[in-house]
C-alpha cells in the first residue's frame, strides 16, 4: 500500500507532466488532489473527522481554520478558485506550488 507521501508525490509528478503537455486544467485537478491527500493526513493526525472525501471540501475546511496562518488559508483558497471564461486563473497563481506549500507547512520535513 502506498504511503500518503507516495500518493502526494505521484499527484505532483502527474500535475507537472500534464502542465508540460500544456494541459493546465488537468494540472489544477492533480494539484487539488495532492493537497487533499495532505489534508486528510493532517486532519487524521489532529483527530479531526472529515465527512467528505473531496479534496475541494477539505480545502474549504482548511480555509475556515482560524488557528492557522492567513497565508496558509490563502493557499487553500487559491486551490478552490474557479477559472474564468478562458479557463485561466488570475496571473501569478501556481496551484502546484500552493499544494507543495500546504504540505511543507502542515507536515514539515515529511516529504522524501
Amino acid at each position: 500500500m502506498s504511503t500518503w507521501q507516495e500518493k502526494f508525490q505521484q499527484e505532483i509528478d502527474r500535475a507537472n507532466a500534464v502542465r508540460a503537455g500544456e494541459n493546465e486544467g488537468q494540472a489544477r485537478v492533480c494539484a487539488r488532489r495532492a493537497a487533499g491527500i495532505v489534508l486528510r493526513e493532517y486532519f487524521t493526525r489532529r483527530g479531526i473527522q472529515t465527512l467528505s472525501p473531496s479534496a475541494y471540501d477539505l480545502l474549504n475546511s482548511l480555509q475556515e481554520m482560524d488557528d492557522l496562518p492567513a497565508d496558509l488559508r490563502q493557499s487553500a483558497a487559491y486551490l478552490t478558485l474557479r477559472v474564468d471564461e478562458d479557463h485561466k486563473l488570475p496571473a501569478g497563481i501556481d496551484l502546484i506550488q500552493e499544494a507543495l506549500t500546504i504540505c511543507e507547512r502542515l507536515l514539515p520535513g515529511e516529504l522524501k
